[in-house]
């Protein structure tokens, strides 16, 4: 019987009719349910659901690898936002900045430390992100858009949750204890403002300003984890710049929300600049340039450098003077593009930093003929 149903329903138009003939709970032919609308090609070999197989399709995306991992793992690994790296991105930049600016004129950047502050910022972003939907559950099941989060529709309890933070914390502190002491205080004192952001926006219309003195502390640390301590004429002005930056980026993120928050009673800069929006990003873009060139001209950096920051400026000209902040679609899309920015700037301080000449000093001292 099956056979025949299968083979019936390669007929265009029997298979619709045919299924419904078929008594209430008895199995559906695995190939009937796979055939492709008259004329339609059928997926290629290997490539999507594949009739009978059960497998799923092979992604490497972000999104791709958390849906193929196992399926109690995977709540937790959305909790992280592992399949959203955006913001895992947008921590991670600013490290790799001061990391860079820190290095010796002529060298590349040391890539011990900027694969620790990688996992530190992945831990970190995902201790955050934990903290926040803690925070933010019952606003998180009134908004559309994070309607789905594991803690908002009770795929993870609230002391799963808890035990979950503490492991997240447990594994950066063991990355943060790497480093010499000063960056241990200095990473230690950033821990008040992750765990008091998510409270910003129900007090203040300037979460975002919070946000950025939050994400942007690896300015900060990047450096004295390179030199042992701040040169604060180097990484203030960055640390500056950087904040300027998640509030450019973190605006645009926050008009995707706006109608909900405005009905919740959440607030944000979106709300708060309004139709406005665009005169205040460009303030904040012109901060942010005026920052990086003062971080520059006190580390002695190169015309690479600069030609890197005019490139930003165009790129957040063109960002700004284009976004649709009433189009959620285009706020996640211009949001995004930060990432760009971010490796922009890095390129051009490695860059900047190898055409450097070294230290006359250092030189004499690998070669005393000199």
């Amino acid at each position: 019987m099956a056979a025949l149903v299968t083979r019936l329903c390669r007929v265009p138009g029997t298979a619709a009719g045919l299924l419904r003939l078929l008594p209430a709970g008895s199995a559906r032919p695995a190939a009937a349910l796979a055939v492709p609308p008259h004329g339609a090609p059928g997926p290629p070999p290997g490539l999507g659901w594949e009739a009978g197989s059960g497998r799923r399709p092979l992604s490497f995306s972000a999104a791709g690898l958390v849906s193929s991992a196992p399926g109690p793992l995977q709540p937790y690994l959305r909790l992280m936002r592992l399949d959203k790296p955006i913001g895992t991105w947008l921590l991670y930049l600013p490290c790799t900045w001061s990391i860079g600016l820190a290095a010796e004129p002529g060298c590349f950047p040391d890539w011990y430390m900027l694969s620790l502050f990688g996992t530190g910022a992945v831990l970190m972003r995902g201790a955050g992100c934990t903290i926040n939907d803690m925070w933010d559950r019952d606003y998180d099941k009134k908004v559309l858009r994070t309607a789905n989060r594991p803690i908002a529709v009770g795929d993870i309890s609230t002391f799963q949750s808890c035990v979950f933070l503490g492991g997240q914390l447990s594994l950066a502190l063991c990355v943060l204890l790497c480093l010499n002491y000063y960056s241990i205080a200095l990473g230690a004192a950033s821990l008040s403002l992750v765990i008091t952001y998510p409270l910003m926006k129900r007090i203040t219309y300037w979460p975002q300003l919070v946000l950025g003195l939050t994400f942007n502390w690896g300015a900060l640390l990047g450096w004295s984890a390179i030199k042992g301590s701040c040169d604060w004429s180097v990484c203030l002005p960055l640390y500056f710049s950087g904040v300027m930056w998640t509030l450019i980026y973190d605006t645009i993120y926050a008009h995707q929300d706006k109608k909900d928050d405005m009905v919740i009673g959440v607030k944000s800069t979106a709300l708060r600049f309004n139709e406005n929006t665009k005169q205040w990003l460009s303030g904040f873009s012109v901060a942010m340039l005026v920052g990086l060139s003062v971080a520059g001209i006190n580390c002695d950096q190169t015309f690479l450098y600069y030609t890197a920051v005019a490139t930003i400026s165009a790129h957040l000209a063109h960002q700004i003077y284009t976004l649709d902040i009433h189009k959620p679609e285009d706020c996640w899309k211009k949001f995004t593009s930060n990432r760009t920015v971010g490796l922009l700037l890095f390129i051009g301080i490695v860059t900047g930093n190898l055409r450097k000449r070294k230290n006359p000093k250092e030189m004499n001292a690998i070669n005393p003929d000199i």
